[in-house]
């Protein structure tokens, strides 16, 4: 029987041999590439952090002490040592295990996370609670390498050094995040990892300092000032003793009885230490330490993904319209947070080395970094996840939006991400982007689109939002449907695809595809329906918009973004602004005021509502509720004026 298969909690650890915990270090790493290799998720990153994580929750009491994961999708060991091991193959789908940390899923899980660089503040926060409690506990915070890019981490290793307090972080470095490290601070840990010597002068030197002689003040004050000044020279991890921190390190974090030993000690010290380990990103499993960054985030191995090669991504038609471009115009930069495949820039940055600015985890100082570029007479475009880039939100405000500069920001994964969740799902950028002044949002329909409003943003010396979704293009859909041809994109007009008497269905984005299918279904329902592709959420369209309310007797929004504040309000306050509220029933659909859980994008909008078959029996009940039955020819038979509006 496998040691995994007996262990319901992680204390049972507690009372395995060393030889046994390494054996339940092989049989997690087989589970997880298993596992991984059917349902898709984090492979390599987890693959690196097995040892770490046993020997953690070897010395530790959990849930009675805290463990903080940074990110989460390092988790997963975690998540089979915490009593999740049955339901484990439930990973990431719907109502199953989630991919990260989640405190309503299990008591093991302190803090929700999925968003970098949060640890260090979280685990602080529990161990003052702590001490003002007068509780016992240990908190620990597990920080990536990659993390520390972003101004989050310092603000709390700055803060948790001032106070003093007891808490362990360890610094997991496995030498990059999903691309490799970019920075000073990068440069920084290579040093201390590459150089045996530090780690051996650190414990002489300082023994040796200790006995220096100290004649009369003046002698004590340059004997003072000479011990710092050597022990900056020669000893590693200065940079954390000096933010307050006892540096310890590094250390092999794929042997689990010195981590054992480090971890004791460091629990045993009362004020903050940082113990820096050092991890082979995608241990155990050739392909992933062979290539870390292509199986940091994988579908199922064992699946084909043959067609999928051959169908392009929004990711991708942006990366290869902004490397055209650029080539025409040499004032083009582009900017990622640590997402240079993720976002399709990798092209561009192979193309344009120079002109291609990775800052790491840090998307506020994307922000404005574009933004010093753009008042600098660049023309910067700013790729970055719909999720992280909330993280920007005041940045997009005061530093690009406000003094009018002309930064173009690529919003990738936009919408619903399947798996990865509610930490990821892009569903809030139309809500918060909208309401900002000096800023133009356009959601595409296929990859013309977003081929021509690329190219059109740069040609305006305005700032631009362009959001598109993650995965295939639907330019196959939508011909499909009867899409042959575009319109050509200009600023603030919407494109009509077709026209209705009885309803019209006003789309955005990715959902342009479904109220065409949806427009069709209800045809043969005997409704008369047209579809506009919005294009563009601001400025919104308001002569099409009007014309539409006019000749139509419902009028039906449709988004992948949250209701509240979203396309569908902005459609609403044009009808109010335009006295036509009450001369034209209007239906908001889109997400509601939830957070989504992950599983796939077909389950999730089947489980919104959103998917064609519960759109068009929605729209027919919304349709009725006036006491009409079947098609509604025209308006006073259906009894819509001055019908109420949602």
């Amino acid at each position: 029987m496998k040691l995994l298969d007996m262990i319901d909690e992680p204390r049972q650890l507690h009372q395995l041999t060393r030889s046994q915990l390494v054996r339940l270090c092989s049989e997690l790493r087989e589970r997880i590439i298993d596992t991984v290799g059917k349902t898709g998720g984090h492979l390599a990153s987890n693959l690196g952090v097995i040892e770490l994580t046993v020997a953690l929750h070897s010395v530790l009491n959990a849930p009675e002490d805290k463990l903080i994961w940074d990110v989460g999708h390092q988790a997963y060991a975690h998540n089979l040592l915490t009593g999740r091991r049955e339901h484990f193959d439930t990973l990431r789908q719907y109502k199953g295990i989630s991919g990260f940390p989640a405190r309503h899923e299990s008591a093991y899980d302190p803090f929700t996370v999925g968003h970098s660089s949060t640890s260090i503040s979280a685990a602080l926060g529990y161990a003052l609670a702590r001490d003002h409690s007068q509780a016992n506990y240990n908190v620990v915070a597990v920080v990536g390498d990659g993390a520390l890019t972003a101004g989050l981490a310092f603000e709390a290793l700055n803060h948790a050094g001032h106070l003093n307090t007891r808490l362990m972080v360890v610094l997991n470095d496995n030498e990059m995040s999903i691309a490799p490290n970019v920075g000073a601070l990068a440069e920084y840990l290579t040093r201390l990892r590459t150089d045996p010597a530090l780690s051996r002068t650190r414990e002489e030197m300082e023994q040796l300092l200790g006995r220096l002689p100290a004649i009369g003040d003046s002698m004590l004050r340059a004997t003072d000032r000479m011990k710092k000044l050597v022990k900056q020279l020669v000893v590693p991890g200065m940079l954390f003793e000096e933010l307050g921190f006892t540096y310890v390190g590094p250390i092999d974090g794929h042997d689990v009885a010195l981590m054992q030993k480090v971890f004791r000690d460091g629990l045993r010290r009362k004020g903050p230490v940082l113990i820096h380990v050092i991890t082979q990103k995608g241990k155990g499993y050739g392909p992933s330490e062979a290539n870390p960054e292509l199986y940091h985030g994988t579908g199922p191995l064992r699946a084909s993904r043959a067609g999928e090669d051959r169908v392009s991504s929004y990711s991708q038609v942006f990366g290869s319209k902004l490397t055209a471009l650029a080539e025409k115009n040499d004032k083009i930069v582009a900017i990622t947070a640590a997402m240079p495949d993720g976002t399709g820039l990798s092209q561009f940055q192979l193309r344009w080395p120079d002109r291609f600015y990775d800052v790491g985890i840090a998307e506020q100082h994307a922000v404005t970094l574009a933004a010093g570029l753009a008042a600098g007479g660049l023309r910067p475009v700013v790729a970055i996840y719909s999720t992280f880039l909330q993280r920007s939100f005041d940045q997009i405000i005061h530093d690009v939006c406000l003094p009018k500069l002309p930064v173009i920001l690529a919003i990738d994964r936009a919408g619903l991400v399947g798996e990865d969740g509610p930490t990821h799902h892009g569903i809030f950028d139309l809500s918060y982007l909208r309401m900002i002044p000096n800023l133009n949002i356009m959601a595409p329909k296929d990859s013309r689109e977003l081929s021509d409003v690329l190219q059109l943003a740069l040609e305006l010396e305005e700032c631009t939002a362009i959001r598109y979704p993650r995965g295939p293009v639907h330019d196959d859909i939508l011909r499909q449907l009867g899409v042959t041809e575009s319109q050509p994109v200009e600023i603030g007009k919407a494109e009509v695809l077709s026209t209705g008497a009885d309803i019209t269905i006003v789309a955005i984005g990715a959902m342009v595809a479904t109220a065409l299918e949806v427009a069709a279904a209800l045809e043969t329902r005997g409704f008369d329906v047209g579809v506009i592709n919005a294009r563009w959420v601001k400025p919104l369209d308001e002569k099409t918009i009007m014309e539409a309310a006019s000749r139509t007797a419902m009028l039906i929004t449709l988004e992948e973004n949250v209701v509240t504040g979203g396309f569908g309000s902005g459609v609403l306050e044009t009808l109010q602004t335009h006295g036509m509220l009450s001369k034209v029933r209007t239906k908001r659909l889109g997400i509601p005021d939830v957070f989504v859980e992950h599983g796939s994008n077909g389950h999730l909008l089947r489980a919104l509502q959103l998917d064609v078959g519960r759109l068009v029996e929605r729209v027919i009940a919304f349709a009725h509720e006036e006491g009409t039955v079947g098609s509604v020819p025209n308006r006073q038979r259906a009894g819509f004026l001055g019908a109420q509006h949602n």
